[in-house]
């Protein structure tokens, strides 16, 4: 049994200077992270304007479209103002006409009571 495992120990005491070097070079690593992090955050600001800029002709068109449905929205509603006023115009035309005959029958009444009392004052 211990030497079936005798080669593999072999590899591991083989292989134990070469994972001496990689732990040896594992602080090298480390630092070369830490600049690749640095660099990145440092181009960060660069790069947001850069995404910021990709999105401003979208954000100019969502603006754009913003404003051409409120010029839309004010246009329909003075639509809708102008036509509220003019049914509220015909209606009093028509209510006009409808009152018409009535005064007119009122102007009569009046022109004969006033004749009425110029007859009797002429009679005194």
């Amino acid at each position: 049994r211990v030497s079936e495992r005798a080669p593999e120990r072999e590899r591991e005491r083989a292989s134990a200077p070469e994972r001496e070097r990689e732990r040896a070079r594992e602080p090298e690593r480390e630092r070369e992270r830490a600049r690749q992090k640095e660099k990145e955050s440092e181009r960060a600001p660069e790069r947001e304007r850069e995404r910021a800029s990709e999105r401003a002709p979208e954000r100019e068109r969502e603006r754009a479209s913003e404003r051409q449905k409120e010029k839309e929205s004010e246009r329909a509603s003075a639509r809708k103002r102008k036509r509220a006023s003019e049914r509220a115009r015909q209606k009093e035309e028509e209510s006009e006409r409808a009152r018409a005959p009535e005064r007119e029958r009122e102007r009569a009444s009046e022109r004969a009571r006033k004749r009425k009392r110029g007859s009797e004052r002429a009679r005194k």
